[in-house]
């Protein structure tokens, strides 16, 4: 699909290329989400550029994407994308400014580029260059980012309070540990996701500010830095929820290991317990007319039933004195 945008007084305004898929020379955002051969040759043969192919967008040099050719500049990152659902993933986005224009490639329609062209097509301010609406877009991932790792340490912070619970309503016999194990997993994959994309937003960055190529305004230089000081510290905070994701893990296998503990101890008690009975039994179970030692009313099943009770009691009683139970 070929998406074109031109600026107008009220803001950003789609258009159709038609079948001739002509490139307008007011159009200001070439956006192709999961182009046709004819729909990239389009576009390359207006601007005079190569658009990456989608296996090429996959490449992790940063020389493959981060780079200058013929006046135009090609960078292409990695964002996290499908972040509300149960299966996120990592996409490459190639974002190519060239001639005034600016060229996004992408195969996934994301939140963040949904939220933008709404909020452009409101805002002249937001689309007045090409240098502006790629600064618009870095923002919009930047925000979504943060909001994902607002998420993460929301269900962190719950999480914690279920496992660390004081009350004596989160014993482990109370928890499915099982569930917590995939919750804390979830949102590790989660903030790894995330924790990828500002490492790749944070290079993108870096490079448009470096480059000579593009005239770049010193308000826009500053507005990109101020987004690069916001993936800093977002990225700060991934690596912090990332030791949170490790530490609950260890403490949730930590309960794991307490509660079989536990329920082995519980065994073992239960052995020890009915070994006394166990040996009055034998003893009575013995094939004698009478017991040795032991006067005739004495040989009968009631008095060694109350023995074997009683060898019991006493045992529990001396558990529970020592703390074993």
């Amino acid at each position: 699909m070929l998406n074109i945008f031109v600026p107008q007084p009220q803001g950003l305004a789609r258009i159709d290329a038609g079948q001739s898929l002509q490139i307008p020379l007011d159009a200001i955002w070439i956006d192709l989400l999961e182009p046709t051969i004819e729909e990239e040759k389009a576009v390359e043969g207006a601007l005079d550029i190569d658009v990456p192919t989608r296996e090429e967008m996959k490449e992790i040099e940063a020389s493959n994407r981060l780079y200058e050719d013929n006046g135009a500049l090609y960078m292409t990152a990695t964002v996290a994308a499908k972040l509300d659902t149960d299966q996120p993933i990592s996409m490459a986005v190639t974002f190519i400014l060239a001639r005034g224009k600016l060229v996004t490639n992408r195969y996934l329609d994301t939140k963040p580029f949904q939220q933008f062209i709404g909020y452009a097509q409101k805002h002249p301010a937001a689309c007045q260059s090409s240098v502006a609406i790629l600064a618009g877009l870095m923002e919009a991932f930047t925000e979504r980012i943060a909001d994902v790792l607002e998420r993460v340490g929301a269900d962190l912070d719950g999480v914690s309070a279920s496992i660390f619970a004081r009350n004596g309503s989160g014993t482990p016999s109370s928890r499915n540990l099982r569930l917590m194990i995939e919750r804390i997993g979830f949102n590790g994959d989660l903030n790894s996701r995330a924790r990828e994309s500002l490492v790749s937003l944070g290079r993108l960055l870096m490079f448009v500010q470096q480059t000579g190529n593009v005239d770049i305004s010193d308000d826009q230089r500053k507005r990109f830095r101020t987004i690069s000081r916001d993936v800093t510290s977002l990225s700060d905070h991934a690596s912090f929820l990332g030791s949170k994701v490790s530490f609950l893990l260890e403490a949730t296998l930590g309960l794991i290991s307490v509660e079989q503990n536990n329920i082995i101890k519980i065994f073992s008690v239960a052995a020890v317990i009915f070994l006394p009975p166990t040996l009055i039994a034998s003893i009575y179970g013995m094939n004698f007319h009478l017991l040795p030692d032991l006067p005739g009313k004495y040989a009968n099943f009631w008095f060694s039933l109350f023995l074997m009770v009683a060898s019991m009691g006493v045992t529990y009683a001396l558990f529970k004195r020592k703390g074993w139970l």
